[in-house]
């Protein structure tokens, strides 16, 4: 028996990074997991006939899209008949300096906003329309966030600060306005993360920046948050709900 038996999760970007360790992880607990991915087929297909299909059903959906991501919760929904636990996930960390002209910066925030923030919104709404239609009294909403929703990011990313922060008083506000529905809602915040999208980024602004920003002198490992919302997941610490959980080797501890 696993902490996780019979929930069934739904991951978004759960097919590399964060939401890949945190699929094999709440499989390992038990649980059966919706896997979304955007364009990441192969790397999706790969990871569920790891872990086995049977326990991982891929929905693919283009978070751009306003009428997908509803249609993603539908979809999602209709696997098992229910969904238990949203771990919202998918996100983007790509570079915009104020200097650039104004249609790319505008793009930049847009597409930053919308997969960030706005999907977070739409499929968190929609969790909550279902948690309480179904009477569920221990359904749970986690929001992989970022220590820059708090601290900031560099000049780069103040679209992918703002929309962290967005995200973090989502949680909050879910935590306090359906807590009496039985709705729990926490955001886990990591730093720098050994993921792809990471090492990207500290390609971006130097190795010897993001370094000399980690007193562990190390990315946090994927597992570590994998293992956060995993835990988070199995209702064990339901009041902890409205709670910021932050993951980033001591870079910013609060």
């Amino acid at each position: 028996m696993g902490d996780l038996d019979s929930k069934v999760l739904l991951v978004t970007g759960g097919s590399r990074g964060i939401g890949a360790a945190t699929v094999r992880k709440a499989v390992e607990a038990g649980g059966e997991v919706i896997l979304h991915y955007g364009q990441s087929h192969d790397a999706a297909r790969a990871l569920a006939k790891d872990v086995g299909t049977e326990r991982c059903h891929l929905l693919a959906a283009d978070l751009m899209d306003d009428v997908a991501i509803q249609q993603l919760w539908v979809d999602a929904l209709a696997w098992r008949g229910r969904i238990d636990v949203l771990v919202n996930n998918a996100g983007v960390y790509e570079p915009i300096n104020v200097d650039d002209d104004f249609a790319t910066w505008q793009a930049a925030w847009a597409r930053t906003l919308q997969i960030n923030l706005m999907a977070t919104a739409h499929l968190t709404r929609e969790a909550i329309r279902t948690f309480r239609k179904a009477g569920t009294k221990d359904g749970a909403i986690i929001n992989v966030t970022s220590r820059a929703a708090f601290r900031g990011d560099t000049h780069f990313h103040a679209h992918y600060a703002a929309s962290k922060g967005g995200m973090v008083a989502l949680t909050s506000t879910v935590a306090r306005g359906w807590g009496g529905d039985g709705i729990a809602c926490y955001s886990v915040a990591p730093g720098w993360v050994d993921t792809e999208m990471a090492r990207a980024g500290a390609e971006e602004v130097g190795w010897d920046y993001v370094l000399r920003d980690l007193p562990m002198g190390e990315m946090v490992p994927p597992d570590d948050i994998a293992n956060t919302i995993v835990f988070l997941a199995t209702g064990k610490a339901r009041h902890a709900s409205g709670s910021s959980i932050n993951i980033n080797g001591a870079s910013f501890p609060r």
